[in-house]
């Protein structure tokens, strides 16, 4: 895939400061300066393999909450991810609140054609996210490619997720890391399926508090998030279960190492 498109810049050739899309959870959004930021990179991770469904649902609200409904969603997987994550719905993404025709979905061969792809892809200011999805180790993300593109979201101003399954956090330049897991939802009037619920924990933030966690709920028809029957108060993350490899150490912990 190759993108040509014009970066947004101020006329003096600097990126402004970047608008921040208000969640509609005031904890969250204070705890993060105001809002989520575009032109940002913010890192996904699944709290373990079984909630990769879960994380994966989690980036597609917050890229349906900070997109328009004229601009479009580029959602990059590698085949490997594609062959273990399985196949992204249509009618879920409507579901979701995502606009019919807005989401564009590109399979890749590799982690070098994923990350290579998607910096080319943030050149693009007219794209409203992208997404990066990936299983297992990518090899390719080392500190000088997460660099890379965290200048790339910042020239463009496009919010850049890589979303993460089967993998432990390593250090990198993103804004946000978020580790996602399933949670129960509230069943609505007529026994109707809930809204998707998810918890959260914030586990690092560059500039900003981390170690928060909530269980939240997604509003698709105001495309915002809504606290779940039961979430209480934000509180510190709580010792966490083992990731998929137990031998490997809980996520939490791996993230502590790399912070």
């Amino acid at each position: 895939m190759r993108f040509a498109c014009t970066p947004q810049t101020d006329t003096f050739g600097h990126n402004p400061s970047p608008p921040r899309w208000i969640s509609g959870i005031a904890s969250l959004d204070g705890a993060l300066g105001g809002g989520l930021a575009h032109g940002c990179v913010h890192e996904i991770y699944a709290a373990d393999a079984g909630d990769a469904a879960a994380a994966a649902g989690f980036a597609a609200t917050l890229t349906i909450g900070m997109t328009d409904e004229v601009r479009t969603l580029l959602w990059l997987r590698s085949h490997r991810a594609a062959g273990r994550g399985g196949v992204l719905q249509a009618s879920g993404w409507a579901e979701l609140g995502g606009a019919p025709g807005y989401g564009l979905f590109g399979v890749v061969a590799d982690g070098a054609a994923l990350l290579r792809t998607a910096a080319d892809a943030l050149r693009c200011a007219g794209l409203g996210a992208v997404v990066v999805e990936s299983w297992g180790t990518l090899r390719e993300l080392d500190r000088t490619a997460s660099r890379r593109l965290v200048l790339a979201a910042e020239k463009s101003g496009v919010p850049l997720f890589l979303l993460r399954i089967d993998a432990m956090p390593l250090a990198s330049a993103a804004q946000t890391r978020w580790q996602v897991s399933s949670a129960p939802s509230q069943a609505l009037p007529g026994r109707a399926p809930g809204r998707p619920t998810f918890d959260l924990e914030l586990l690092r933030q560059r500039s900003g508090p981390s170690g928060l966690r909530w269980r939240l709920e997604w509003d698709r028809d105001q495309r915002i998030f809504r606290d779940a029957a039961l979430s209480g108060a934000v509180v510190p993350v709580p010792a966490r279960r083992p990731a998929a490899d137990p031998a490997t150490g809980s996520l939490l912990r791996a993230h502590r190492q790399a912070a």
